[in-house]
């Protein structure tokens, strides 16, 4: 299979400096300022370090608008600078290569993702906690369709440039949580249930509205666009979870 074609014959081009990805996703991301900090040779006041920040935002945005709709192979350094706004020497002061943007881009994006699932505590209602769980992941499915799809078609191609994060900040967070799921269960909070299963199915049909999006619409003529459609899913999909977790008193 050849290449995907790019470049301006192939496709129009994303006006320079506009976002393109609908809701800009603001969250942390390593990747890409250790390259930036060693070509700092000056102190950095506060505005400045402002400047970076956004900047770096910037060009992780544009990477994410890019790369979910021609996939890393098929889009250009030159189209993320010029994208976000910024020179390609620009680009290269904060990130070394191509490929240190697309991990940037997917750890920033998992970094949020994982925000509601930190949130369990021992002392937390489980209930609560995952209702309010569902409908988080929820929203950000309906915010940033286009980076649910990028990080599934990079663990559909078996995670060649992100398996180093999900074996060692993922794995460290989904193993802290184990216990406090198994916690829930032996105190009587939960139904008896195997916490990686749990979690595998909340990342899974929350996702799914993002990830499948085409097939809803095929089926139902809507999707994430509709406020009244995302609210019904999200209470549908909080009641097949929480009835299955619910513990019963068999009398």
């Amino acid at each position: 299979m050849g290449k995907p074609a790019t470049g301006a014959a192939a496709r129009a081009k994303p006006g320079v400096g506009k976002s393109v990805v609908g809701t800009p996703i603001v969250g942390k991301s390593t990747v890409g300022k250790p390259a930036a900090a060693a070509r700092q040779g000056r102190p950095k006041t506060a505005n400045r370090l402002k400047r970076i920040e956004a900047k770096h935002a910037a060009i992780l945005d544009a990477a994410l608008a890019l790369f979910s709709r021609y996939g890393l192979h098929g889009t250009t350094v030159e189209e993320i600078a010029r994208t976000a706004g910024v020179s390609k020497t620009n680009l290269f002061y904060y990130f070394a290569s191509k490929e240190d943007v697309y991990v940037g881009v997917l750890s920033r994006l998992l970094d949020l993702w994982l925000e509601p699932l930190r949130e369990f505590q021992l002392d937390s209602d489980p209930i609560e906690g995952i209702r309010e769980f569902i409908r988080r992941k929820m929203l950000f499915s309906r915010a940033h369709p286009e980076a649910s799809r990028l990080f599934c078609l990079e663990m559909v191609q078996g995670a060649p440039l992100l398996r180093g994060e999900l074996e060692t900040s993922l794995k460290a967070l989904v193993d802290s949580k184990v216990p406090v799921i198994e916690a829930w269960v032996a105190a009587g909070k939960l139904a008896p249930v195997d916490p990686h299963h749990l979690i595998f199915a909340l990342w899974a049909t929350t996702q799914h509205y993002a990830d499948f999006a085409s097939q809803i619409d095929a089926l139902l003529k809507t999707g994430l666009d509709d406020d009244r459609f995302v609210e019904e899913a999200t209470r549908n999909v909080q009641r097949i979870v929480l009835d299955g977790l619910r513990v019963r008193n068999e009398g």
